[in-house]
């Protein structure tokens, strides 16, 4: 089925998954202003078996974006190398957010380093 879906274009196709619940559901994420507010919303949102699942894919495509083998990420995180595979094809052929949302978090971070650094 997910082959089929994937061969008709469904899966990157937003009509299949995009809607008014799913527009809710973004839009309250977006209303989020600070990591404490992050951490109550999801975790009421999601189980903690969810949360670190998302949390291991987000490792996972940090690792790859910086180059690391497979074999190496699977050693360092909790993924198998489906997962890593599956995860470095939206990072390659996905809708970009992965890309987006590493580029803000990399500056962010390299501007940490730098500000703390210049301490």
């Amino acid at each position: 089925m997910l082959k089929q879906m994937k061969t008709m274009g469904i899966l990157d196709d937003r009509s299949y998954w995009k809607n008014k619940d799913t527009d809710r559901l973004f839009e309250a994420v977006l209303s989020l202003k600070t990591l404490p507010e992050a951490e109550r919303f999801f975790r009421d949102l999601m189980t903690i078996p969810e949360i670190e699942t998302f949390a291991e894919r987000l490792k996972v495509a940090i690792l790859l974006q910086e180059g690391v083998p497979y074999r190496e990420i699977a050693k360092r995180s909790k993924a198998s190398t489906a997962t890593i595979t599956r995860v470095n094809q939206w990072l390659t052929k996905g809708m970009d957010g992965y890309k987006l949302v590493l580029s803000r978090i990399t500056s962010k971070i390299h501007h940490h380093r730098t500000v703390k650094a210049a301490l």
